[in-house]
């Protein structure tokens, strides 16, 4: 049986993000530990043939454990990658645009929000712009592998504020790598998510 899950391709080389995020980051954040989780998630399934039909969306809704969190860390870690782009691209004046208007005043205060949240969220975590339960735009962190699938809301961004997400490029210096990655952030994409929602 081959194995269910598989570590997804990046839409970039592993040097277009630099000078952001280096190389060396991505080979290790990336090729290492998002790749540690997928092989932990396939360990974890392994003759299991109903966890290995599901979709991580169903493993993550009803797992717990080191289950969930590899489920998780894949699918959070998939998101955020694909929420980026070499350069970034920048926020349109369609209805994502009018909606944080709406939430937070400007796309500057979702900005600054954002990253004195991602800044603050203490230990290891991530950082996210989701559409609440409400419908509106939030900001919210969350710890460890946990993840807005498990929590009822909709994902739009994510910025991993894992130490390994930053640590070769910034040491301890969490802000300035949270400021370097809003020049990645591919507003296309988080337009799209916002649309499909």
């Amino acid at each position: 049986m081959s194995e269910p899950f598989k570590l997804p391709d990046l839409p970039y080389a592993m040097d277009a993000l630099a000078p952001a995020i280096s190389a060396e980051t991505l080979e290790y954040h990336y090729g290492k530990h998002h790749q540690g989780y997928v092989n932990k998630l396939n360990a974890a399934v392994k003759g299991d043939q109903a966890l290995a039909g599901q979709s991580l969306e169903d493993i993550i809704a009803g797992a717990d454990g080191g289950l969930f969190n590899n489920a998780a860390q894949v699918w959070n870690h998939t998101f955020y990658w694909l929420g980026m782009a070499p350069g970034g691209k920048p926020l349109g004046g369609g209805k994502l645009a009018e909606a944080i208007k709406a939430s937070f005043g400007s796309e500057q205060a979702l900005k600054e929000a954002l990253s004195q949240a991602a800044a603050g969220n203490f230990a290891s975590g991530w950082t996210w712009l989701v559409i609440d339960k409400a419908g509106d735009l939030a900001v919210v962190n969350t710890d460890d592998a946990d993840t807005p699938v498990a929590t009822g809301t909709t994902a739009l961004l994510t910025c991993d504020v894992w130490e390994h997400a930053y640590y070769i490029d910034y040491r301890n210096a969490r802000g300035s790598y949270v400021d370097a990655w809003w020049n990645l952030v591919d507003w296309d994409v988080v337009e799209q998510r916002f649309s499909a929602a």
